[in-house]
């Protein structure tokens, strides 16, 4: 596939309480960063995120008496999953992953610091209306396709590459370069809505041939 200086690669929280040894770990999360590394020359503009949560955070399980981490309770914009606490702000676990290097990154994306709301999209909210200001960014810099990479490949990324074809903009998932939690066959979920919207998914070798 032609990558145009049009293209963004989107590198999703590839920080450290995701990856093994970490709060909220996805099995196998660091493998991701040498797929990332492979396929970061061919892009001119990179774009990372970071999962930035203030504590007590409301969709943290501690932040609910007699909640367990994974269980869901509505909260007022929907549904919300409680997890671990995760990604706290300063924290050694918010940081990015020390073998992530990625010094031609060109902006870096905080979400979820809203205490009462939490974001898995890049591009909004749980709200799913509170913009996040990366569309507005992109806009701006005339970037209008999208490939995403990093974790997880369920939640995070997925959430980002639905709502870029929300906007209106094509999405790319780079399947190889992302890993996913699967809660309650969330990948299979994700998958469908793919595909319901349009995302493509390729290899990272259709990237480097």
């Amino acid at each position: 596939m032609q990558i145009t200086s049009q293209d963004v690669l989107l590198v999703i929280d590839v920080q450290n309480d995701f990856c093994p040894g970490g709060a909220l770990a996805v099995a196998d999360g660091d493998a991701v960063i040498e797929v990332i590394h492979r396929i970061a020359p061919r892009f001119e503009h990179i774009v990372l995120t970071q999962d930035w949560h203030p504590a007590g955070h409301s969709s943290f399980a501690s932040a609910h008496a007699n909640h367990q981490p994974f269980a869901q309770i509505g909260l007022s914009y929907g549904r919300q999953t409680l997890w671990p606490d995760h990604c706290v702000q300063g924290s050694s676990g918010a940081e990015f992953h020390p073998s992530l290097h990625l010094p031609q990154a060109e902006l870096i994306l905080r979400k979820g610091f809203r205490p009462h709301i939490d974001s898995y999209s890049a591009f909004f909210e749980n709200d799913r209306v509170t913009p996040t200001g990366l569309a507005g960014y992109l806009r701006e810099r005339n970037l209008t396709r999208i490939f995403l990479a990093g974790l997880a490949y369920d939640f995070c990324v997925g959430y980002s590459a639905l709502d870029a074809r929300r906007l209106g903009l094509p999405a790319v998932v780079i399947r190889d370069a992302c890993r996913a939690i699967d809660l309650n066959g969330s990948v299979a979920a994700i998958e469908a809505a793919f595909a319901e919207a349009g995302v493509m998914l390729l290899e990272s070798v259709e990237l480097l041939g």
